[in-house]
């Protein structure tokens, strides 16, 4: 009366054990890659995502929406916009700060890959916004723009062909490898560096930022509002 019992049991004993079996083997096929360099250094899918990437030119703006004296110091309050790879009059990121002053920094990271690193052989860079800061400021207080470490929202799905583990790592570390020159060049990147540029601005105009092919940020068009 008992062998129906123990054989349900035991035939349940090896299908849990198939199934453990199998979820090993299955995280065998693929290993997600553990540090940015393994990613980097043979990643196909990373390659062909890179290769996506097109010269850009014009990639937000900031607009001055007042400026006015408070306790006998100039504040500045402005409207940075972020704008779409693929449609200029698109905005991706919108935000406001007020500061001290009316001479403005914008600070971008750039990400300059080797030829060699994409799939078409032609160089690719990525642009990544820092922080938007005053000459009374210390760099370091300024004001975020993207969040460091994690997808910007002008790369959002640039990554989508890998698996999230390995998306997450490559924004994660990006940044990290910019003080450290030897690996970069290990790696199929040429450089990462900031670029800062500022101007003095007045209220009713707009500044338009621009990317040179070279990866150069410059403020190139100024409009009345």
């Amino acid at each position: 009366m008992y062998k129906p019992k123990i054989a349900r049991l035991f035939f349940g004993g090896l299908a849990a054990l198939f199934l453990i079996a199998a979820a090993y083997v299955g995280r065998g096929l693929y290993r997600g890659a553990t540090t940015i360099h393994e990613l980097l250094g043979e990643n196909k899918e990373l390659k062909q995502a890179i290769s996506t990437l097109t010269t850009e030119d014009q990639i937000g703006y900031a607009k001055v929406i007042s400026q006015r004296t408070e306790q006998g110091k100039l504040m500045t309050t402005l409207r940075f916009v972020e704008t779409s790879r693929d449609d200029k009059t698109k905005k991706i990121l919108q935000k406001e700060y007020t500061i001290e002053g009316d001479v403005i920094h914008f600070d971008a990271l750039i990400i300059k890959f080797e030829d060699q690193m994409v799939i078409d052989g032609k160089a690719r860079a990525l642009y990544l916004w820092r922080r938007v800061y005053g000459e009374k400021m210390a760099p370091q207080e300024g004001f975020p723009i993207e969040e460091p470490g994690t997808e910007p929202k002008r790369y959002a799905d640039l990554l989508k062909v890998l698996p999230i583990e390995d998306q997450n790592l490559f924004w994660s570390e990006i940044w990290k490898l910019a003080n450290n020159p030897e690996q970069l060049g290990q790696h199929g990147i040429r450089a990462i560096y900031g670029n800062v540029i500022y101007s003095q601005l007045r209220e009713g105009l707009i500044y338009v930022f621009k990317i040179g092919p070279t990866g150069h940020l410059y403020v190139e068009d100024v409009f009345d509002m």
